[in-house]
């Protein structure tokens, strides 16, 4: 059982406190910090992204997935 101390802060996403429009494939370095060690897309819950930022990141990490930028899978 998680004990709590005080109120909850919450987080706030990266891409709306920069303002960020467009979510580019092409920047595989801050791309990567969105993906753990297997390869796979971490969830919102603990990247701190909205959903809508989220469902762009999930297509930008795609498509760098597809020209070979970043990796299906770690091996």
């Amino acid at each position: 059982m998680r004990r709590t101390r005080g109120p909850r802060r919450k987080r706030s996403c990266n891409f709306c406190a920069d303002n960020v429009k467009v979510i580019d494939y092409k920047q595989h370095e801050m791309l990567s910090r969105y993906v753990n060690e297997f390869g796979r897309i971490r969830p919102r819950r603990q990247t701190g992204t909205c959903a809508k930022h989220q469902r762009a990141l999930a297509v930008a990490i795609k498509r760098a997935r597809h020209i070979a930028l970043l990796p299906f899978a770690d091996e």
